[in-house]
């Protein structure tokens, strides 16, 4: 089935000048404007703001090309498969715009997209922005983690799957740290593709394993269905205040043409990435290897040493659900502790707050989200600080 896009996306036939000038670029004939109102052009630019301005909607062209080259590098696509096209990817400032954008593209007012639970509540908060709902699938919990793709069948077979125009996947999730495994991939492109619903696919956290199963591998590059993959450098570099994301286009070429004419439409409204920061792309890949790699390093560690501690906790009162990616880690502590009142003990006891398991939706009581990242001493007494909590509340 056809993917249907948003009918916010104005991509009516040009009017006889635009189509003129198109066909003039596809030439190679660069035409002068009597409108042209850019001053980089006309030497009017401060000299500390050095550099011309060039409204390509996709982002600058030779951050693309760097940015591509990265990829095919760093083996971002399915085995055999040509080098990542430049022409595929889309820079913005972030993967929170990338999914606004995304919402525009493919929902109309009133349309919905399936997001996982658990999960980050960022999703659902866009959404509404752009009266759009959330439907919410569930990942189950069965000594590790896995996507119930038979409740997501029924939802797109439902009457409310009329509704639905996207499949929002982490890979891997956050909290939970599951990656989609081969066999649910190869459902969820097999039905979005019957029902013409593209994949969002956060693969922000991709590359920090923690206990992974085999089999592992990146929806970007996907073929089976229209998929948009997202990335960035907020945790490639591990480094929030680095605010370069990215979008990678891939599917059926005919949904991949449409989706890309709309979506040009759309980076063109809301300008392209500035020049200045583009032009810091390179920079910023070559450190992206060993910025990863120490990121790994640290959180590698940190879950070890979490093992460690529950292991020699004489109470045996927590333990922690596999994470098989990603920073972050679920604690479960008996569920006759209330959440709130662990974390209120923990503000009055420690000096430490944190996240229960409700804000991320979890269906039930007695479970903690633990970042993997800081420092060891500190992951350390934190870590104390909840096993002697948690004792403590059970007297």
């Amino acid at each position: 089935m056809t993917v249907r896009f948003s009918s916010r996306v104005d991509i009516s036939a040009p009017n006889p000048i635009a189509a003129a000038e198109a066909d003039a670029r596809a030439h190679g004939v660069v035409l002068g404007k009597l409108n042209d109102s850019n001053p980089t052009r006309h030497g009017l630019a401060p000299a500390e703001v050095p550099g011309v301005y060039t409204a390509e909607p996709r982002g600058p062209r030779t951050a693309r090309e760097a940015l591509a080259r990265y990829l095919s590098d760093a083996g971002d696509s399915p085995a055999g498969s040509a080098p990542v096209d430049p022409d595929s990817l889309y820079l913005l400032s972030s993967t929170s715009e990338a999914y606004s954008w995304l919402i525009k593209l493919l929902c109309d007012a009133g349309d919905a997209v399936l997001a996982p639970k658990p999960g980050y509540p960022l999703i659902e908060s866009i959404a509404r922005l752009e009266c759009v709902d959330t439907i919410e699938y569930q990942l189950r919990f069965d000594g590790s983690w896995f996507i119930d793709t038979a409740a997501i069948e029924q939802l797109l077979y439902s009457e409310q799957g009329e509704r639905i125009r996207a499949l929002v996947l982490i890979n891997p999730n956050n909290p939970s740290g599951s990656y989609v495994k081969p066999e649910e991939r190869a459902t969820l492109v097999r039905l979005c593709a019957e029902r013409g619903i593209a994949i969002i696919a956060d693969e922000v956290f991709y590359d920090y394993a923690l206990e992974p199963f085999d089999g592992n591998a990146r929806l970007a590059g996907e073929t089976g269905v229209l998929t948009f993959a997202l990335d960035g450098f907020s945790k490639m570099l591990a480094a929030p205040h680095a605010k370069v994301g990215w979008i990678r286009v891939s599917g059926p070429q005919s949904d991949v043409i449409e989706a890309q004419r709309r979506l040009d439409v759309i980076a063109d409204d809301y300008l392209p990435m500035s020049d200045i920061i583009a032009d810091r792309l390179p920079e910023l890949l070559a450190a992206a290897p060993a910025q990863v790699a120490r990121v790994r390093v640290r959180v590698r560690g940190n879950l070890a040493a979490l093992h460690g501690m529950l292991e020699g906790d004489e109470h045996g009162l927590v333990d922690v659900l596999r994470a098989e990616g990603g920073w972050n880690i679920l604690l479960r502590v008996p569920s006759v502790i209330d959440e709130n009142e662990l974390v209120l003990r923990l503000i009055e006891s420690h000096g430490l707050t944190g996240q229960p398991g409700y804000f991320f939706d979890m269906t039930s009581n007695g479970y903690l989200a633990v970042s993997l990242l800081p420092e060891p001493d500190e992951f350390r007494r934190n870590i104390r600080a909840v096993l002697d909590t948690v004792a403590a509340m059970l007297g």
